[in-house]
């Protein structure tokens, strides 16, 4: 079943799923919004705040051209129209951790209009079916404090250190069909995210978060009435919501009741969501341009400088990886993390042959990895020192067996291959004349064993084989030993 045959059966008949998600993307940027305050996550409540971020009287914002250029930037990435012309808008409301009593944001006339993400239907196989999910625009505007209700048994306290981060607003059409495409959406935004440079992608941190709209219909009916789920913070969660939330409104509608518009929270421990507020309309926020911000025009040269600055992304990235020879399943691996996209890509560029190299990268490395714990960054072992054991296996010094060998000591050691292929005696035996006189060995203290395979019992082959490598201490050349016995058995 692909994603969009995702149906809820209730008692009196199916249900279509509508989602939509807005997800907040913290710039990555060193400097907020508009204020030179600093953004590194982790730091010491209240400590990265300046006197813009805490509305002291008179202070006034400029904004910052890196938080601008990077969500151009991404728009470009996903396609979009990027609007020459956009504006700033105040969001009025009041709540402990939004100082000013207002959010600055763009709602009438955003920096990035309509863009597509498009998604595999079945991410197992990314040459198959696809989906393009609409993006109805990207927005810029500034994040809230945090408010701390650890701290003390009867008081919270306000940490302003995010007050004045500058997000992306990337909100899509109600394109999603179901929790399965709601988390493939979701992870392919974050991947062109982190390629692009524009957010790291991190949801623990809470630089991704997600607002998740979710609504249900009979199939052909128009739109149900939506709840929105805040701020939830990992792709898992986000289905879990979808899932959960959807069941819950097709159970309501089935008893005779009727969906609430409203904002939610989603409960990780509980894997359920409860009702937060009621849901505002724009109208209630009292949204007017803002007075103390210019509009926002783009030049030429600046666009030229955005989109120069676009990597290879990676789509295009996985194309090139196929035609190179690569499977489309490794090369969708490959790219789904920018990381590893450009590990392979200095593997290649080192010399290792494509196929090869993406086989030893799926099973071998990331088998080490996931062993140590660690990510592609931190390898012991460099895409250079990798090319260099893939060219041995190559060029019939090493067998699959010992460059597993040599692949270890490297891992240990930080040596290169060829070190300690030297260093260990580890380079595997090609010696027609060694591997006969070990085969003829074998066979002299099994002549019961030679005399059952002659016999018709083709399956001892395996057995003669394995006694071959180890009279030759596993470093004999297999396919030699196999073409060896074959001839002596025979």
């Amino acid at each position: 079943m692909t994603t969009s045959d995702y149906r809820i059966q209730g008692d009196t008949g199916e249900w279509e799923v509508v989602v939509g998600l807005e997800v907040h993307a913290q710039v990555t940027s060193n400097a907020k919004l508009f204020s030179g305050a600093a953004t590194a996550f982790g730091a010491e409540p209240n400590t990265q705040v300046s006197l813009v971020d805490a509305a002291m009287p008179g202070m006034l914002p400029v904004p910052n051209r890196e938080c601008i250029r990077q969500a151009v930037r991404t728009g470009m990435a996903l396609d979009a129209k990027i609007n020459r012309w956009s504006r700033f808008d105040r969001k009025n409301y009041f709540y402990a951790d939004l100082p000013q009593g207002y959010q600055i944001s763009q709602l009438y006339h955003p920096l990035v209009g309509e863009g597509a993400v498009e998604i595999a239907l079945d991410e197992k196989d990314p040459d198959g079916a696809t989906k393009t999910i609409g993006v109805e625009r990207i927005h810029v505007e500034q994040d809230a404090g945090k408010l701390m209700h650890d701290q003390h048994p009867t008081r919270s306290y306000v940490d302003l250190n995010r007050s004045g981060v500058a997000l992306m607003e990337i909100v899509s059409r109600p394109d999603l069909a179901s929790p399965a495409e709601a988390g493939a959406y979701l992870r392919k935004l974050r991947s062109v995210l982190r390629y692009v440079g524009s957010c790291d992608g991190n949801m623990e941190e809470g630089s991704m978060r997600a607002d998740v709209n979710v609504s249900v219909r009979r199939t052909g009916e128009p739109l149900g009435t939506r709840t929105e789920t805040k701020n939830v913070n990992s792709v898992r969660f986000v289905m879990a919501t979808v899932e959960f939330e959807a069941r819950r409104q097709v159970e309501l509608l089935e008893e005779g009741g009727q969906v609430v518009q409203e904002t939610r929270l989603f409960d990780p421990d509980r894997g359920a969501t409860r009702s937060m507020r009621s849901k505002e309309d724009a109208h209630d926020y009292r949204y007017f341009p803002d007075p103390d911000l210019l509009p926002l025009e783009l030049d030429d040269a600046f666009l030229d400088e955005c989109r120069a600055s676009l990597p290879e992304l990676p789509d295009t990235k996985r194309r090139r990886y196929e035609a190179a020879g690569v499977t489309p399943y490794n090369a969708n691996v490959l790219t789904a993390e920018v990381e590893t996209a450009r590990w392979f890509d200095a593997l290649l560029e080192a010399g290792a042959e494509p196929r090869a190299a993406a086989n030893w990268v799926g099973s071998e490395l990331f088998g080490a990895l996931g062993r140590l714990g660690l990510g592609m960054e931190a390898s012991p072992v460099s895409p250079r020192q990798a090319a260099e054991l893939l060219g041995l296996v190559a060029d019939g010094t090493l067998s699959g067996s010992l460059a597993k060998q040599v692949f270890e000591v490297m891992l240990e050691t930080r040596q290169d291959a060829g070190a300690v292929v030297e260093e260990r005696g580890l380079r595997q035996v090609t010696d027609t004349g060694a591997i006969e006189a070990a085969i003829a060995g074998i066979m002299a203290t099994n002549a019961e064993k030679v005399a059952d395979y002659r016999g018709g019992k083709d399956k001892l082959f395996g057995f003669f084989v394995g006694q071959t490598m180890k009279a030759m201490g596993g470093k004999a050349n297999p396919g030699v030993v196999n073409e060896l016995l074959k001839r002596a058995l025979s």
